[in-house]
């Protein structure tokens, strides 16, 4: 695995115009840029977590920059670095395998042997073995439910299902595989360029139990970071059928810092309404190197501390506004609640 990838200077992305602008405020700058390097080098998170996304391995030839078997080491690798950090938790944002039933035996005990909480988030892939479902993928993976939210001091994570509305994921014939397929020809028709078989999105229960989460975030002043295997922003090929109104749904509620996820391995970024979204690279689109990050929470920001083909990010908390009286309901009380409640070569 290649070593991690050195961080850049602040002062080196700031960019002046003028050249008297430049010369008087270059000493002012370079200060500044290193005080504030400094005091944030000192500052210690509330908490970090792990993020790996696309393992996606399979007892399978390499094809093209697909290297299956190879999804072993790195993840060895990955968990080596992870449990040198004092991790809250760590989770995969979908397609821990890439087919077969068996693929989830031989990769699974790697994946435990990270000590931290572990969670996982359902991809197209893992549905890509015979007579599969939700309920068994579920099962498999030891999740609690097919979607999920869970508390970390002061920081709400919502974990989507964007296959809920697709069609590996539901029964042909039955009544939600119809609305899949529905919404599938509606985008084919309107020529949408997700308009992709390999694609999902979220059905209307799901963002019912989505609105409402948000709601009672923000009544209680969290920080929220929400997570789908599949993108929302910006428009690509990969993201979810209904990604607009999944946008809608978080842009509206005005306490979501970002949207993480995986699904295009070769990664991608996006900011709109003050939420930045995060397409994280796969893990499995390399011979060698990797792909897995290390990310510290502050009361004002994340850091994304990348590894491999992972870059670095510092996302800032934009318009969100803590409520004091309730951010300090019972949190531990709400957080069991919460989570008691809810636990082909395409991407």
């Amino acid at each position: 695995m290649k070593t991690k990838p050195r961080k850049r200077n602040l002062a080196q992305k700031l960019v002046f115009t003028g050249a008297s602008v430049a010369l008087g405020l270059s000493l002012f700058t370079s200060t500044s840029a290193s005080a504030e390097k400094n005091e944030r080098k000192h500052q210690k998170p509330s908490f970090e977590f792990g993020l790996i996304s696309d393992i996606q391995y399979c007892d399978c030839d390499t094809n093209g920059v697909r290297f299956y078997r190879n999804s072993i080491s790195k993840l060895q690798d990955a968990t080596a670095e992870l449990n040198k950090h004092d991790l809250e938790f760590t989770i995969q944002t979908g397609d821990l395998i890439d087919r077969n039933r068996e693929s989830f035996d031989t990769i699974l005990p790697y994946f435990n042997q990270i000590n931290s909480k572990k969670y996982h988030m359902l991809g197209n892939h893992d549905y890509d073995y015979p007579n599969s479902s939700s309920d068994q993928t579920v099962d498999i993976l030891g999740m609690k439910n097919q979607y999920y939210d869970f508390a970390e001091d002061g920081w709400r994570f919502i974990v989507l299902d964007t296959n809920d509305m697709s069609l590996y994921a539901n029964e042909p014939g039955t009544p939600k595989y119809q609305q899949s397929e529905q919404l599938y020809n509606q985008l084919k028709a309107t020529g949408a360029n997700n308009a992709q078989t390999w694609n999902g999105g979220v059905g209307p229960e799901q963002m019912k139990w989505l609105h409402n989460v948000l709601q009672k975030s923000k009544k209680k002043g969290e920080k929220v970071v929400v997570l789908g295997h599949h993108p929302v922003y910006p428009a690509n090929e990969h993201n979810a059928w209904n990604d607009a109104d999944i946008m809608r749904e978080l842009e509206s509620a005005g306490n979501v810092v970002a949207y993480f996820n995986g699904h295009n391995h070769a990664g991608n970024y996006g900011e709109n309404n003050g939420i930045k979204y995060v397409n994280f690279h796969g893990m499995l689109d390399t011979a060698d190197s990797s792909a897995f990050a290390v990310i510290q929470a502050f009361k004002d920001r994340l850091e994304v501390d990348g590894f491999g083909r992972q870059p670095d990010l510092t996302i800032h908390v934009e318009n969100h506004k803590e409520d004091d009286d309730d951010q300090h309901d019972d949190e531990n009380d709400n957080h069991n609640n919460d989570r008691d409640d809810h636990q082909n070569e395409n991407n």
